[in-house]
């Protein structure tokens, strides 16, 4: 999973996979950097199973994922959030019809750094460090540190399901330091003792920490079940019910082995196995 990871470049992904002579519809995937290794690696298998496809994958946040597929510049909006009214109103003014494809289940996971001692916090004390309420690790049990907060930036589709989830709408601290993607957060919080920052939990890795809320880990039973109390689906919408090249790659996505992937790179499969 590491060696994985390492390999893909989350700030500005772009993968195009070929092989052989392309269809006639190239496939275009954009959006959710979290959603990004269940796609990078169902494509690969994909790709393996249909050699003369043709399909481009690319990162950027969901918000940027959900904008590519209502200016039809990708067939796939890969999201780790809903779409919203406002964005399936104005797909529908331009002729496309976002369509709903549930791919995956995921825990978002606060993490800090490995010599920080706080193992547990409330999603009540989190969302107050992230509002900026709780300033300092020694009122949470840790050390005489100033908390340094890492966010995801606003196109980010983990970022909004924090908001809901966590801050309950509140707004994050201005003082928060804003990254565009899982891997950066990642590599932020690994870097400084004093930081904590939220990931999807395949991005999860010994650099960092995941911490335990309300007394729940965030495993993939406790997030299948909706015990964890920050977990979600994980989406790729189409324009329509997906057909052609799109529907078959979809339905590897959802086949047993596509959900065999899910669960490789880190993510929770649709179905207990």
């Amino acid at each position: 999973m590491k060696g994985f990871l390492k390999q893909l470049v989350v700030s500005a992904a772009f993968i195009t996979l070929s092989a052989g002579a392309a269809f006639a519809g190239n496939v275009v995937i954009k959006g959710s950097t979290t959603v990004l290794p269940i796609a990078q690696a169902t494509l690969e298998a994909f790709m393996k199973l249909h050699p003369g496809s043709n399909i481009s994958l690319s990162g950027g946040g969901s918000g940027e994922g959900i904008k590519a597929l209502i200016d039809k510049s990708a067939d796939v909006a890969n999201m780790s959030r809903e779409a919203k009214k406002k964005e399936v109103d104005l797909a529908k003014s331009k002729g496309v019809d976002v369509y709903q494809n549930i791919v995956a289940i995921d825990a978002i996971v606060p993490i800090v750094h490995p010599k920080n001692k706080v193992n547990e916090l409330t999603v009540d004390q989190l969302s107050q460090i992230f509002q900026g309420k709780i300033t300092n690790w020694k009122e949470v049990g840790g050390d005489d540190l100033q908390i340094v907060v890492i966010s995801r930036d606003s196109s980010s589709g983990t970022f909004e399901a924090w908001g809901e989830l966590v801050l309950k709408k509140a707004k994050v601290t201005p003082r928060a330091q804003l990254q565009a993607s899982n891997g950066a957060v990642v590599q932020a919080v690994s870097k400084n003792k004093y930081a904590i920052g939220y990931i999807g939990m395949g991005y999860l890795n010994d650099s960092v920490k995941g911490l335990i809320v309300n007394g729940v880990k965030p495993t993939a039973e406790t997030a299948q079940s909706k015990e964890y109390p920050i977990s979600r689906y994980l989406y790729m919408y189409t324009n329509g019910k997906p057909k052609g090249e799109t529907g078959e790659y979809i339905n590897f996505v959802l086949s047993a082995e596509g959900q065999k992937l899910v669960k490789k790179v880190g993510y929770v499969p649709l179905k207990a196995k």
